[in-house]
């Protein structure tokens, strides 16, 4: 079995990285290749997936090593322009595995697409006649799919919810709850229920008005854990225990202030949409959904929870909506996208969902971590550097070596990064 403990990949340069994750079979001959021609996508291409395109935009693609997840080891395709975030969920991975890994589950793969009715006479009536009649709306939504249904998918169910609109009209909102399989499911679900509108409206003598999925899967969850031993937590002049304390006050404030919540659950995001970004997801559907959830307590809290178990060890989880596809969508059109999918080889969506859960739990507890040691800007700015470099106008054969007086100097500026690259006066 590969591993993804991959030592020094960080001082290789970008040609010998691909060569190493070749050698150690992480990739086919062809995605190297694929990834050695820059493995972006064609305009050619782009001009037929977007309207009016004038061009592509590209973003860095990483991989985070030291992943393990299940007993299993993972590379992590990372999609991402903020400095940091790939070097931080790496080195929270191996501070995870090196306690065993990350544990993951999920709950299932129930999307929903919902059907609005107004101008109900009877919503009572109208919810007993809509149940009584679910198999009917099943099957109809399921006739228009029967190879989703094929593979054990399809709509498996009905729920009926009344709703007080704005201005006192109630309404009706029909749910129909849909397995997606593999794919995201986004286009078949909004079929369905335009498919079962007309038969709502018939059988609850209303007006369908609204019928589109819903992005909110509460039914489509995945979660993550990791249990860490206080002195694999010990750091510079930190001893483990006296961190472990700190990310356990740290998290309490994200958990009762919005305003830290927020900022914790960015850093959460940082991983998470970086994942979603390189399989070819939608990010801006799973963000949403994200912190809807952390939101259905009645107020908007943390994503994440850190907690001592009665050995002492530090116990962090997290739990996502996460309606992930591996397959449909544009998923196959982008050949970076294709080489993120061979990278991390899941067999499944709640595969790729479970995965994707772990790098939001490594990548809270690497910026908790940073923040109760030493703070977050000296390891971010020690990375910003080479951005800055670059903005200066620096090579890339002169990156390294500005950044690194940029750092030793404690001036990490575009204008001081100008005055090394002119050299002494």
């Amino acid at each position: 079995m590969v591993s993804s403990r991959i030592p020094g990949l960080h001082r290789l340069d970008r040609t010998e990285r691909i060569r190493r994750l070749r050698d150690e079979g992480w990739l086919s001959d062809t995605e190297a290749r694929s990834l050695a021609d820059g493995g972006a996508l064609d305009a050619a291409l782009a001009d037929k997936i977007v309207e009016n395109a004038i061009g592509v935009y590209g973003l860095p693609l990483g991989v985070a090593a030291n992943f393990r997840v299940n007993d299993r080891d993972y590379l992590i395709p990372m999609a991402i322009e903020e400095p940091s975030v790939v070097a931080s969920s790496s080195h929270a991975a191996r501070i995870v595995r090196a306690a065993g890994g990350f544990a993951a589950t999920s709950t299932g793969r129930l999307m929903v697409g919902q059907v609005q009715l107004l101008d109900v006479p009877d919503p009572e009536a109208a919810e007993h006649a809509l149940r009584h009649h679910a198999e009917d709306l099943i099957e109809l939504a399921n006739s228009l799919h029967s190879a989703m249904v094929q593979r054990g998918g399809g709509a498996r169910g009905i729920e009926v919810h009344h709703v007080g609109a704005q201005g006192g009209q109630a309404m009706l909102v029909l749910h129909l709850l849909v397995d997606t399989r593999d794919a995201m499911g986004a286009n078949t679900i909004n079929t369905m229920v335009e498919a079962i509108a007309p038969a709502a409206e018939s059988l609850s003598g209303g007006r369908a008005c609204l019928r589109i999925l819903s992005n909110y899967t509460d039914n489509c969850l995945a979660q993550a854990s990791c249990t860490i031993r206080p002195d694999l937590l010990t750091t510079g002049d930190y001893d483990g225990p006296e961190v472990m304390d700190g990310i356990i006050e740290a998290a309490r404030l994200a958990e009762c202030d919005m305003h830290r919540a927020v900022t914790h659950n960015k850093g959460v995001m940082n991983g998470v949409d970086a994942v979603l970004i390189a399989t070819g997801n939608d990010w801006r559907a799973i963000e949403a959904a994200a912190h809807a959830y952390a939101s259905r307590h009645g107020r908007y809290g943390s994503m994440t929870t850190w907690r001592k178990d009665q050995e002492g060890n530090l116990v962090g989880t997290l739990e996502l909506p996460m309606p992930v596809g591996i397959v449909g969508g544009s998923i196959g059109l982008n050949p970076g996208t294709r080489v993120a999918h061979a990278l991390l080889d899941v067999a499944s969506a709640e595969e790729l969902a479970q995965v994707i859960v772990a790098v939001g739990l490594a990548q809270n507890l690497a910026a908790l971590k940073a923040l109760v040691t030493h703070g977050i800007q000296r390891g971010h700015m020690a990375l910003q550097a080479r951005s800055v470099a670059l903005m200066a106008g620096a090579s890339p054969e002169q990156v390294d070596r500005v950044a690194q007086e940029l750092v030793k100097s404690g001036d990490i500026a575009v204008r001081r990064a100008r005055e090394l690259l002119a050299g002494p006066a």
